[in-house]
């Protein structure tokens, strides 16, 4: 994997910086967006060896030309793309009724019309690379519960967007996954990551089953992966 250019969108915390920090320590080449210019060149420069340079870009995913612009600098300074991981997402809980317009549009625009566009803007790189593009998504996006309406509506169209894609893409050997976590420890929905989190899944892991998909026979294609913890808090 030491010659692999992987693009992580919002890889500035949590699920995506835990992938960024385990991909760049297997040591492949690592581009990671935030919607904020700034912080991605900044957690960039944290993560960056000599040996393995860490990319920061600025996008928003629900804006098409940020995520071309993001390819078009990634292939300029790098020459190819290889695996795509599509994680940036936000989620907004409350009933239906009490749930905005705004709330919802941005959760969509976000979680699933954001993956299309990262997908859009790198999908002719990665059939140059036979490359690999992942989305994580969230048992969400096979499981609703209350007060998670909007959420529930884009992970389930992710993991539906998700699988329609592999099947339409490995015709050109891209391979095509979905990952759906459960509890996962970050700053996800105000959470404060604490001691009080360690029964839950941790970025890494998710960084770690990356890898391990990687690395899988290339005859075979994971498409689907549900990940919880071990034993949920009680």
């Amino acid at each position: 994997m030491k010659n692999k250019v992987a693009y992580i969108t919002g890889g500035t915390k949590g699920i995506g910086l835990g992938i960024a920090e385990v991909l760049h320590k297997h040591g492949i080449t690592v581009a990671i967006s935030g919607r904020d210019q700034n912080d991605a060149v900044q957690v960039a420069k944290q993560l960056s060896t000599q040996e393995t340079p860490v990319f920061g870009i600025g996008s928003d995913v629900k804006n098409f030309e940020d995520e071309k612009n993001a390819i078009a600098k990634i292939i300029k300074k790098f020459g190819k793309i290889d695996y795509v991981i599509a994680n940036a997402g936000l989620g907004v809980f409350k009933p239906v009724d009490e749930l905005a317009i705004e709330e919802w549009s941005s959760m969509i625009d976000t979680n699933l019309t954001g993956i299309f566009h990262t997908l859009k803007a790198s999908v002719e790189e990665l059939k140059k690379s036979e490359g690999y593009f992942i989305t994580i998504s969230s048992l969400a996006g096979t499981n609703f519960f209350e007060n998670g309406s909007g959420y529930n509506a884009s992970k389930f169209g992710a993991v539906g967007f998700t699988q329609a894609a592999m099947l339409d893409l490995r015709k050109y050997n891209i391979k095509v996954s979905t990952i759906m976590p459960g509890s996962v420890s970050t700053y996800f929905n105000g959470n404060l990551p604490s001691e009080k989190d360690a029964w839950k899944i941790q970025p890494e892991d998710i960084g770690q089953l990356i890898v391990d998909i990687f690395n899988m026979n290339p005859r075979t294609l994971p498409s689907k992966i549900e990940i919880r913890p071990l034993k949920p808090k009680g």
